[in-house]
């Protein structure tokens, strides 16, 4: 069994699929592991590191040939998998909807075996291999540190001589894994954090980090969760009652961040124009969620913009700017993944029903996904 790890492809991309560390338990499960050179080198690993870790180094055309399983972070392009035989697997972060479906489709075509990490299902067994959740924890994270270095004021409450410096007011939107990071982090710094989410159950986890929760009470019966512990889609009564309690919350924030997202569908639309405009100059907001199409309106992809003297952060890929540690997450996600079904005698992973039908995307030459396929 032949694994490869191959060089990221995509603009901005630093993080790499496998790390010294996991290439040797590869390697001791009994594999053979194979990395394109330079493969680690935005998440400051030597190629030197990889070959004291008993994996072959080479060229691309080197490292797939022959491959039956191929790691990557962001999906290769079919035609870039030059040498890989029909039966392949191919696993990354697929983002298969949208814009992705082309991609699964010519996996199809290949006859390669697409396995997309980002479709893990939630459960207990399989938390160790949420490629989600490593990721986003750092996100969380990177959003407080980012919008730090963009705000012109100290974050913590500091009483001087001089007088007295008031604390940052920082408000979470949305409180999944980034989220909670993000309440976490801003907390360590001395700010005075609150956050808000449709899901009632997130209240406690908010109390629970010592930030204070906002949420809707004046509309009854909806709870806002949905499968897999994401958020769903609120009513509009409840959207109309969240926007009228947000837009007099977020007029007091120095900082606001934003992570909401809904898996297969644009990013909820959280923060208006109208609002960023109440803000006082100066304020920062991080939106998490602007590869999605974004949870602020006026953010944009890649680039840092002020409106209404409102700096907005739209950063790409967050986690990736923390490479070394999110390569490390993700590559010890991908081994969790394969050892866990690596079967002895066979020399190979073979998955099981409850994750291989969850995260097989294509097989036989077909798209199979139920999710792609409803």
């Amino acid at each position: 069994m032949k694994i490869a790890v191959v060089s990221e492809q995509a603009s901005g991309e630093r993080r790499v699929a496998a790390t010294p560390e996991t290439a040797r338990k590869f390697i001791a499960l009994g594999a053979e592991v194979a990395v394109e050179a330079g493969a680690g080198a935005g998440a400051a690993i030597a190629d030197s590191d990889y070959a004291a870790a008993g994996a072959a180094l080479g060229d691309r055309a080197a490292t797939l040939a022959g491959a039956e399983i191929v790691l990557a972070v962001q999906p290769p392009a079919a035609d870039s998998l030059v040498g890989v035989a029909p039966g392949a697997w191919v696993v990354a972060i697929m983002a298969p909807f949208g814009d992705g479906r082309g991609r699964v489709e010519a996996y199809a075509a290949a006859g390669y075996e697409a396995l997309a990490m980002d479709l893990m299902p939630r459960i207990t067994r399989a938390q160790s291999m949420d490629v989600l959740s490593s990721q986003s924890n750092l996100a969380g994270y990177k959003a407080v540190i980012d919008a730090a270095a963009e705000y012109g004021r100290a974050f913590p409450m500091m009483m001087t001589a001089a007088g007295t410096v008031s604390a940052a007011r920082v408000f979470v939107m949305g409180v999944g894994v980034a989220g909670l990071q993000a309440i976490a982090t801003a907390r360590r710094l001395g700010a005075q954090v609150s956050a808000t989410d449709v899901r009632s159950a997130t209240k406690e986890q908010i109390l629970s980090l010592g930030a204070k929760p906002v949420f809707v009470e004046a509309v009854a019966g909806i709870e806002g969760e949905g499968s897999g512990g994401y958020a769903g889609e609120m009513s509009p009564e409840y959207q109309k009652a969240q926007a009228e309690l947000v837009s007099a919350h977020i007029a007091k924030q120095d900082i606001v961040i934003t992570t909401a997202l809904i898996p297969g569908r644009a990013a909820p639309r959280l923060v208006s124009d109208a609002q960023l405009a109440t803000m006082r100059p100066g304020s920062v907001l991080v939106d998490l969620a602007v590869e999605q199409g974004g949870n602020v309106e006026g953010a944009v992809a890649g680039e840092i913009v002020e409106r209404h003297g409102v700096r907005i952060i739209g950063h790409r890929n967050t986690a990736s700017r923390l490479a070394a540690d999110s390569a490390a997450l993700y590559s010890r996600n991908l081994y969790n993944f394969l050892s866990t079904f690596w079967d002895k005698e066979q020399g190979r992973p073979v998955l099981d029903a409850e994750i291989g039908d969850a995260v097989r995307l294509t097989r036989g030459g077909a798209v199979v996904n139920a999710r792609l396929l409803s």
